[in-house]
């Protein structure tokens, strides 16, 4: 089977990615874009990480394009992308597990004060602060795909008081009967109006693109941490920099910005109540991402659906 790797990769990243899907897949031929260009009919799989426009064209049996990471945003933006071809998100669930832990490193920061313990450091300042217990502190997960599904449990399994928060109207999946979950647009700003802590790991879709706004930090109590490990897009910055120099929001750690990298002047660098990580959350690692790749591949030519297929009607 002869399979297309296409992305933007550095040098040695792409050495590594193509090391680990032969690895996981040695049945397969793996071409770059102009060894597909020269063999077209026999491409039925594209593997991608964000690849460049047009490059999935001018391969007539496509029928499957398998996304390396897990937001698929940019690719559905994409104007060239072959109509009618499925494509599959990256759910592994090494990353989900590495974003859960992202997670909760930031609730335990945010509900112990060890954001506001760094800036007391710089400034020599000593500065005791109450500590509250856990279960004193109200989480709000928004979305519960796969990452924020191991999220909320893996923060709810140190006690703390959490709830998630999906757009849609379906109910919670399999595995979270015991969390408070809720669903609607209308339901939201209730459960912003009961969250110290909110971390967002929404897909990225017109309904959400600009969600965390001026009405959304508004709706927190006052001093709320602002967790961002989704999209950057999710975030109006001048909202969200208005609402931090009020007190509005107390802290946000922010992993992801509409612009990346985040560009050198960005106030976000200097800002007193941010944290900026350089979306490294969750990163993909080729070591399993390649089974999960080889799983689907297998499963597409043994006439059996790929898993984790994006429904184009929700965008994800």
């Amino acid at each position: 089977m002869d399979i297309l790797l296409s992305g933007e990769f550095e040098a040695a990243e792409l050495h590594e990615w193509d090391r680990s899907l032969r690895d996981a897949l040695p049945e397969a031929r793996w071409l770059d874009r102009d060894q597909a260009l020269a063999t077209a009919d026999s491409v039925q799989v594209a593997v991608v990480a964000n690849p460049p426009p047009g490059s999935l064209c001018g391969l007539p049996k496509l029928r499957l394009i398998q996304s390396l990471w897990a937001g698929v945003d940019r690719l559905l933006r994409d104007p060239t992308r072959p109509p009618g071809v499925p494509i599959a998100r990256m759910v592994d669930p090494a990353m989900n597990a590495s974003m859960a832990e992202t997670a909760l490193w930031a609730t335990l920061a945010l509900h112990r004060g060890y954001f506001d313990y760094a800036r007391a450091q710089r400034q020599a300042r000593w500065l005791p602060l109450p500590q509250r217990r856990a279960g004193d502190v109200r989480v709000l997960v928004l979305g519960l795909g796969q990452m924020g599904q191991a999220a909320a449990r893996r923060i709810g399994q140190m006690g703390y008081r959490i709830r998630g928060w999906r757009l849609g109207p379906q109910a919670a999946p399999p595995g979270l009967e015991g969390l408070e979950t809720h669903a609607g647009a209308a339901a939201l700003p209730a459960l912003l109006a009961r969250a110290d802590i909110v971390i967002n790991l929404l897909p990225l879709t017109p309904a959400t693109q600009g969600l965390l706004d001026a009405r959304f930090f508004a709706a927190l109590p006052r001093g709320a941490g602002v967790v961002n490990l989704a999209r950057g897009a999710h975030v109006v910055d001048a909202d969200l920099l208005a609402a931090l120099d009020s007190g509005q929001v107390g802290h946000a750690v922010l992993d992801v910005f509409a612009h990346e990298p985040l560009r050198p002047a960005h106030p976000y660098w200097q800002h007193p109540r941010v944290t900026v990580l350089p979306h490294v959350a969750a990163q993909t690692d080729p070591r399993s991402a390649a089974q999960v790749v080889a799983n689907n591949v297998r499963a597409l030519f043994a006439g059996r659906e790929p898993a984790h297929l994006v429904q184009l009607e929700r965008g994800y």
